[in-house]
């Protein structure tokens, strides 16, 4: 069985521009839920996979993919169809390039308008000089810069930032997308928080004040995911777990109170410092099993020691692959 390997892939190539400073860039996609468990749908009945297929939905009839066309409904079942030729002539100039339009600072920008991270680099081995040039000026005015650019056949708002020697660059809603916030704070009563309560809270804040590092983080639900697959795997019984209860607030100073405490008691005056890292635990129930999987972000680190093995591994559990 063979898997392939890819090195990193850009979603888009073009060019950076600011002014008469033009370098052609590639971009990149800054994150991944490769790594995450993934599912497929299978028939109850007979354990196969279900396959989807692109139907005629009055004829019931089978359609290839050269006669699917794009069409904008005008009311109901009246549509306009738009040809991919017609598309391409209102192609803009954000297909091809990134211009820089202004400089923010990033204050500035609404964490609402944020949507995904792209990494920005040079493409090929020419124009590093004036890609190095555009960026030392975002860094050395520390600023951030807005430009747009066309993915998957819409403009996007683009928000560009130094990070070592390439450019993140952040997708940026429109405004039509965010909803403004009144439609859902306007019904939350007014209410007096006295300086008691926040003296309290303020405490259990520092009690649990740290530093932000993604490694401390541990995704609780995958890892349920692995110690469910592996039970099911081994012929374990699968017991529903019991559910915490909310519970409402009756006073609200006497629940300060003892969070106060209760946070004292689950660390020692003379504890030492948490480590930033903190080391993965396995999944229970993998250690009865012959070969248990360990999630794809396990098996990936695993793999990037011993190719082979991760191989066995995946063919074992999620059946051959097809590049």
């Amino acid at each position: 069985m063979e898997f392939c390997v890819h090195g990193p892939r850009a979603n888009w190539k073009g060019f950076l521009r600011l002014s008469l400073v033009t370098c052609p860039v590639a971009l990149y996609p800054a994150t991944s839920e490769s790594e995450k468990i993934s599912f497929n749908q299978l028939n109850r009945q007979t354990g196969h996979r279900i396959k989807y297929i692109k139907v005629d939905q009055d004829t019931g009839d089978e359609v290839p993919n050269e006669d699917i066309v794009k069409g904008y409904e005008l009311e109901k079942g009246q549509f306009i169809e738009v040809t991919k030729e017609e598309l391409e002539e209102i192609a803009l100039e954000s297909t091809r390039t990134i211009e820089i339009d202004e400089f923010v600072d990033k204050s500035e920008i609404d964490p609402r308008y944020l949507i995904r991270p792209y990494y920005l680099r040079p493409d090929g081995k020419v124009g590093h000089d004036a890609f190095a040039v555009i960026r030392e000026t975002i860094r050395e005015m520390n600023k951030v810069a807005i430009g747009r650019v066309v993915l998957t056949n819409r403009e996007h708002i683009i928000a560009l930032e130094p990070m070592d020697k390439g450019l993140v660059g952040t997708l940026l809603r429109n405004p039509y997308e965010v909803r403004s916030e009144q439609e859902y704070f306007d019904e939350i009563q007014d209410v007096k928080v006295t300086k008691d309560m926040l003296d309290l809270a303020r405490h259990i804040v520092n009690q649990k004040a740290g530093t932000f590092d993604p490694e401390k983080f541990e995704d609780h639900y995958e890892s349920a995911l692995v110690e469910l697959i592996n039970q099911k795997r081994a012929g374990k019984l699968i017991r529903p777990k019991e559910r915490p209860k909310g519970e409402n607030v009756v006073d609200l100073m006497e629940a300060l109170r003892q969070s106060v405490g209760r946070e004292k008691a689950t660390e020692p005056a003379n504890a030492p410092k948490k480590s930033a890292k903190k080391p993965r635990k396995a999944a229970s129930g993998q250690k009865e099993m012959l070969m248990p999987i360990a999630g794809k972000k396990q098996a990936k680190e695993a793999g990037a020691k011993k190719q082979p093995a991760r191989s066995q591994r995946r063919s074992a559990w999620l059946g051959p692959n097809v590049c």
